[in-house]
């Protein structure tokens, strides 16, 4: 597995965090910070995904 899944993985986990404390404490800021982290981690985490499809395909 590519370090970007795994660093995207985080990264959207804590956005997820950030988002439900934002909510919780009714920060606006907050929730918002959580869910471009969420986003960032989820295009990470994509970008890995390439990374590993790619290098599968040279290996074949």
């Amino acid at each position: 597995m590519d370090e970007d899944r795994t660093k995207g993985m985080a990264e959207k986990a804590k956005g997820k965090v950030k988002e439900v404390a934002g909510k919780v404490t009714g920060n606006e800021r907050l929730e918002g910070e959580g869910k471009g982290d969420q986003v960032a981690g989820q295009t990470q985490k994509t970008y890995g995904e390439a990374k590993d499809t790619a290098r599968d395909v040279l290996k074949k």
